[in-house]
């Protein structure tokens, strides 16, 4: 299976640009050769099952990891060279958060307000109304959800070009998500704010995701839009007739399985010519086309790198 790539930007568009970019620890790639970018004011979701190197990914774009191979550009700025220029470029949210559990929810304010020159007061305090903190509650006293949302107002804050999320919403109750979720699809809309984010809830990657990228053993195996891929996608069901196992040869093949009698193809770029491939390969008369969720998709494009693996 051949990773799958379809985006619209060009180098002078990209807000986010990574060519080649890899990371080894010891001998082992975390990260290996991806090519990515991200215009100004797209959300690109990125999926992976724990370990596949999307947290590896955003470090690299914060400037925590420098490469081992390749290149990457955030806002016009190496991250690895020009890190505090990307940090105040950048409003960052990670899964665990490192807001000093001493201070009070004000003071966490002020200790950030200092490293930004283009801190916006108004914007802050309009967040900490609308996510209800309290500024003279203390961080330890704060829920988890909570301190998420604070660390989204201290991320957003200084009016960031780029908002990187990796994996905030992990163990976040319904409500405290919702809340979450809310205020970035209202900052994207509200600036134009170009988002990078991480997540294991799909159907929060659909509400939030204009692009979705997959990533597994450190390789991005596909990149599209999100509605472009689910439109696209498709999984075709074809009754063997006499038990016999073709091999699909196509470029479009994402994942191929029998299940009993049933070959099940899944496609990425669907079509009657893709169709009629499949049928005269399986030599089946009768099949059938399956849509499917992103759930779905993304398992199919994870089995079809293993069987090819």
């Amino acid at each position: 299976m051949t990773s799958q790539k379809n985006h619209t930007s060009t180098i002078s568009d990209a807000v986010i640009d990574m060519r080649g970019l890899g990371r080894v620890f010891g001998r082992q790639w975390a990260v290996r050769d991806v090519d990515l970018e991200i215009p100004k004011g797209r959300s690109l979701g990125l999926l992976g099952l724990n370990g596949a190197g999307k947290t590896t990914t955003i470090k690299m774009l914060m400037g925590l990891l420098r490469p081992t191979a390749g290149s990457v550009s955030v806002a016009g700025f190496d991250p690895a060279v020009d890190s505090l220029e990307v940090k105040r470029r950048v409003g960052y949210v990670p899964e665990q958060q490192f807001i000093y559990k001493w201070m009070r929810v004000r003071e966490a304010v002020v200790y950030c307000k200092a490293f930004y020159p283009t801190w916006d007061d108004a914007t802050c305090d309009r967040w900490l109304k609308t996510l209800e903190l309290d500024p003279h509650k203390k961080v330890k006293h704060l829920s988890k959800g909570m301190v998420v949302k604070l660390a989204f107002v201290l991320a957003v804050s200084h009016q960031p070009e780029v908002l990187l999320l990796d994996e905030p919403m992990a163990g976040l109750d319904p409500i405290a998500r919702e809340e979450f979720l809310d205020g970035v699809v209202q900052t994207i809309c509200d600036r134009g704010v170009t988002v990078v984010f991480s997540s294991h809830t799909l159907g929060d990657v659909q509400r939030l995701a204009d692009e979705i990228g997959i990533i597994h053993d450190g390789r991005l195996l596909v990149h599209r839009d999100v509605d472009d891929l689910l439109t696209q996608t498709k999984r075709i069901h074809a009754v063997l007739p006499n038990g016999d196992v073709p091999t699909i040869e196509m470029e479009d093949v994402v994942c191929q399985r029998v299940r009993e009698r049933e070959l099940l193809v899944t496609v990425s770029s669907y079509g009657e010519d893709v169709l009629g491939q499949v049928r005269s390969a399986a030599g089946a008369d009768h099949v059938e086309v399956e849509d499917l969720v992103l759930e779905e998709v993304f398992k199919d494009y994870v089995r079809g790198w293993r069987m090819a693996s």
